[in-house]
């Protein structure tokens, strides 16, 4: 197992976590369910192979009232009945935003449109920031090699 190499670096530098933490806040304060956030952030993470964040992504869901089902299987959404159209549309433009250099159209219409669909534009912005700070923290951790446990 590998070791940390150094703190994570928004530690060391208390007013980016603080900034990055005044991100979570607003995002948390747009009125998107926090259960899609938690999914979201889960799915991110897992993308991401950020330990620390999926073992605090499964807990923040589990305290928000994700169902064990879900928490078990957001990896294989699209294989399941456990989510709601909602649910699915959230995760797949989490999935595409988080995964941009993988194909040529990043969030293709047919991925945005559902989204769209069921989300209005503060929603959308909520989300789309719930996806880039996961991100952000993802990116902060696995260079770093942040440990699961370690808060």
């Amino acid at each position: 197992m590998s070791t940390e190499r150094m703190p994570n670096p928004a530690a060391l530098i208390p007013e980016a976590m603080e900034a990055l933490m005044a991100v979570n806040r607003a995002v948390a304060g747009a009125g998107v369910d926090a259960r899609l956030l938690a999914l979201s952030h889960l799915r991110t993470s897992q993308i991401n192979g950020c330990a620390p964040c999926v073992a605090g992504g499964v807990h923040q869901a589990q305290r928000h009232g994700v169902t064990a089902d879900q928490v078990h299987a957001v990896a294989a959404w699209r294989e399941t009945p456990w989510f709601s159209d909602e649910e699915r549309a959230a995760l797949a433009l989490t999935e595409a935003v988080t995964r941009l250099a993988d194909r040529p159209d990043p969030v293709p219409d047919h991925v945005w449109d559902m989204a769209a669909k069921h989300f209005d534009q503060k929603e959308l912005a909520a989300l789309l920031l719930n996806i880039a700070i996961t991100n952000a923290f993802n990116r902060l951790n696995v260079p770093t090699r942040r440990q699961a446990g370690q808060w």
